[in-house]
């Protein structure tokens, strides 16, 4: 039987149990350079020749180019990593983006939308600062039958169903233009449950070993993004990665 979405936490407490999972995780774990992830060459095709770009929450994990994005996060520990290599950084939450209305021409917003109590106002949020015609790559978890302790571990508010998502971006004027399978989280639920144990009862080594090992191997056998127009077929797909244009 799957776990249920958790109801019971307000949304600063929703926003604090983030600030300290994230801020534990990073203030132990190495920047990983965006050219690393399967994500990369997506970016370098959609990166304006002259215009802003923004991404929301990265934590050390940036997908865009480190100098020059501007980046947003809860995290002071993250932050400051970015900002020692060139990054422009701002303490904020995704529901009040300190920019003004269609300020950027890409915004970068992956695995963020899940974590937020008030997800309309953070979906309103990375839109209003997106110029009309501009980019946006946001990624979620999907299916709420599948959800498990990790969702619940790692700070999700809930997953969607893909009906419910392609609604809500489309209310914010954003249109889905491609999409993908998504993800690095382990398939076996032993290994999720022993790295859930590990963080919690010795960080330190579940850290040493997450950044030496098993971090370095989840990157190198990554998958190349398969992007399809339109939205993928879901019923078998844990989380995706959509390329929306702002309308």
């Amino acid at each position: 039987m799957q776990a249920k979405p958790q109801q019971t936490r307000t949304p600063q407490q929703l926003v604090e149990d983030n600030r300290r999972f994230y801020d534990s995780l990073w203030s132990g774990s190495r920047l990983v350079e965006p050219d690393r992830f399967n994500t990369w060459p997506l970016v370098q095709s959609l990166l304006p020749p002259s215009g802003l770009r923004l991404e929301v929450a990265p934590g050390l994990r940036p997908r865009l180019p480190i100098e020059g994005t501007q980046f947003v996060d809860i995290s002071a520990p993250a932050l400051e990593r970015l900002r020692a290599r060139g990054g422009r950084v701002t303490l904020g939450e995704v529901t009040a983006l300190p920019f003004a209305a269609a300020t950027f021409d890409l915004v970068c917003a992956l695995d963020i939308i899940e974590h937020v109590d008030d997800e309309n106002g953070a979906l309103s949020e990375i839109s209003r600062v997106t110029k009309p015609g501009g980019i946006l790559l946001i990624s979620t978890p999907l299916h709420p039958s599948r959800w498990t302790p990790f969702d619940d571990f790692v700070g999700h508010k809930r997953r969607y169903e893909p009906p419910c998502l392609l609604a809500k971006l489309a209310e914010q004027q954003l249109a889905v233009e491609r999409s993908a399978v998504f993800g690095m989280q382990p398939r076996s639920s032993f290994l999720l449950d022993l790295g859930m144990w590990w963080l919690t009862h010795n960080r330190e080594r579940a850290m040493w070993w997450y950044n030496r090992a098993f971090m370095p191997i989840g990157l190198r056998f990554q998958k190349p993004l398969e992007l399809s127009a339109g939205m993928i077929p879901t019923d078998s797909v844990d989380e995706i990665l959509l390329v929306c244009r702002k309308g």
